[in-house]
């Protein structure tokens, strides 16, 4: 199931269970992982595209190693808020990944998020290379927070 907005997404998802937040690029997928708790997101790992059913293979793998009761997408919307390429490509990609998962998918707006992994890993001083291996797990990172921290907003609210 897809949810378009972060309320719908919350209500599905079972207790206790971690959520994985995805970063997609054309060469790779940048995967974060959350605690049980879903307060902390972490970088977990960076998958290498290959094809779609050996990347969503990984994927579930993860999900099911790690208990993950939902899926975050990076949907990477334009500056000015309008859906281009990348998100139809994103959408597609959900899309078929609920074919092969029950999992809750949820979307959340991705706009910055390189940018802050990037001026994250400037200010840590990691070398260009290091920069490049571990930039879609970091910026996935930043997604999933956002998520989370937005979900905390949502208790706090009631």
């Amino acid at each position: 199931m897809i949810f378009e907005d972060i309320e719908g997404f919350v209500q599905v998802l079972p207790p206790m269970r971690a959520l994985i937040g995805l970063d997609l690029g054309d060469k790779t997928i940048g995967v974060a992982i959350s605690d049980r708790s879903l307060s902390v997101a972490s970088p977990f790992e960076t998958i290498r595209r290959r094809k779609f059913g050996l990347d969503a293979a990984r994927l579930l793998e993860i999900a099911t190693g790690r208990e993950v009761g939902g899926i975050i997408l990076g949907l990477p919307r334009n500056m000015d808020g309008s859906e281009g390429p990348r998100c139809q490509s994103t959408r597609a990609f959900a899309r078929n990944l609920t074919r092969l998962t029950d999992l809750p998918i949820g979307y959340w707006d991705e706009r910055l998020s390189t940018v802050a992994a990037e001026k994250a890993l400037l200010e840590a001083d990691a070398s260009r290379k290091r920069r490049a291996e571990v930039i879609d797990n970091i910026a996935a990172s930043y997604i999933l927070q956002g998520v989370l921290d937005r979900l905390h907003h949502m208790k706090d609210a009631l």
